[in-house]
């Protein structure tokens, strides 16, 4: 019977790392299961080598090798360890991908004009164990004031928290934090922790924003409470130490979709009702694993059933019915010649979001914008692989302050050149 057991286990843990390599990207019940299967191993892989590792000792002592379903679990879970280890080369690559994404938009010598006090508080050193636990997701040098309210209406979804230095500042660069989950669920208080808390450390106000989410919700309700949070900041974030003249919105999936459709759309009355004169630009918008185009034009969807998620729940109303409303939605159709810096970064392996539906967002914002597209496209990489610690992600958390402190650093030139006249 123990052998039987242990067979069991060795597929359950194959099938987890079979998934990190070839994820379910269509919909149907699988989806949902592959995606959770491939995210926490490719991210994981060391922890998933080390419980195999246990769980596989117990079982020998036990007797699993006493049967030949045994030794095939054997066999099967050697296998699987080779594929986990296998996975540890590829989160390394995404550090030279990161990095020359930057350069290709940036410049070669692109680290050379960061400001020296930037570029100071870069070489602050990591906490350490965040490798170990994953989930450790505090940070000693940061403070969190939360659900501070954007909009007097006492609605929890229109609260936000703000991460600051310990140690306090003054006049110091900020970023909007936008999160997913779909457009209909999810909270400020549980993505890009790791993002956050490394830029707070270094001198970065954050802010992390809720937003109306649907069924409730209606669209473009989600991305007017958007346009109302960084209205907010604008207005308040000097109390917290924040600049009010630079701000970067980011943020992944139905975030990324939203923070690229604020970066696009400054002052749209449309997306500002009863506040039309707000300034809502952002500096620079640093989109992760986003949903670009809800018209699906350049057919790039590979799960057919995303439109009937947005025409039932989000839209709530057909494509057919108002192409037009789907078209003014998305992010891939209000790109200008004004658009500010964009640091587009998705996951090859992403089966909820399609990459060729970022390849091409790129493309047109690089054919049409007069700012820097930096496209970063992640080996090996899921859907929401940076919201906890892991290789891969302090890789592109340490890119992401390299691109914020380029954008910054030209800020604060031009800004030193306007006083100088």
């Amino acid at each position: 019977m123990i052998s039987w057991v242990f067979l069991a286990v060795t597929v359950i843990g194959a099938w987890f790392t079979f998934n990190a390599y070839v994820p379910h990207r269509r919909t149907g019940p699988l989806i949902v299961p592959s995606f959770f299967a491939g995210w926490l191993t490719a991210e994981l892989s060391g922890h998933h080598f080390a419980w195999q590792v246990v769980a596989t000792v117990v079982f020998v002592a036990l007797g699993a090798l006493d049967a030949w379903p045994g030794w095939v679990g054997l066999g099967i879970t050697v296998a699987s360890w080779l594929g986990l280890l296998a996975l540890v080369p590829v989160s390394r690559r995404a550090a030279p991908v990161l990095e020359s994404a930057l350069g290709e938009a940036l410049g070669a010598s692109y680290r050379g004009s960061l400001a020296p006090e930037i570029e100071a508080t870069m070489r602050k050193p990591h906490p350490r164990g965040r490798l170990v636990i994953p989930f450790w997701l505090t940070h000693p040098d940061v403070q969190v004031t939360r659900n501070v309210a954007y909009v007097d209406d006492g609605d929890d979804r229109h609260l936000l928290d703000v991460y600051t230095p310990r140690a306090g500042v003054r006049n110091a660069p900020v970023l909007l934090q936008i999160h997913g989950g779909g457009w209909i669920i999810g909270n400020k208080h549980e993505q890009a922790l790791p993002l956050m808390t490394h830029l707070a450390a270094r001198g970065w106000v954050c802010v992390a924003t809720n937003y109306r989410l649907s069924p409730r919700a209606t669209f473009p309700d989600h991305i007017i409470d958007v346009k109302r949070a960084l209205r907010w900041v604008r207005e308040n974030i000097s109390e917290y130490g924040g600049a009010s003249d630079f701000v970067v919105a980011t943020g992944g999936s139905a975030g990324g979709h939203l923070s690229s459709l604020l970066a696009l759309t400054p002052g749209a009355p449309e997306f500002q009702p009863g506040f039309e004169d707000a300034d809502t630009r952002v500096e620079a918008c640093v989109p992760f694993y986003g949903v670009y185009d809800w018209s699906n034009t350049y057919d790039t969807w590979a799960q057919p059933g995303l439109d009937r998620v947005l025409e039932r729940t989000i839209m709530k109303k057909t494509m057919s019915e108002d192409p037009e409303a789907f078209r003014r939605a998305s992010p891939m159709h209000r790109i200008t010649p004004d658009a500010p810096p964009f640091f587009v970064i998705h996951g090859t392996h992403d089966s909820l979001a399609p990459v060729e539906e970022a390849r091409h967002f790129v493309k047109l914002l690089r054919r049409t914008s007069r700012s820097p597209v930096a496209y970063a496209e992640i080996p090996g990489a899921q859907h929401a692989f940076e919201i906890f610690h892991s290789p891969r992600t302090r890789y592109t958390v340490e890119a992401v302050e390299r691109f914020v402190a380029w954008v910054y650093s030209r800020h604060l030139a031009e800004r030193d050149q306007k006083a100088t006249g």
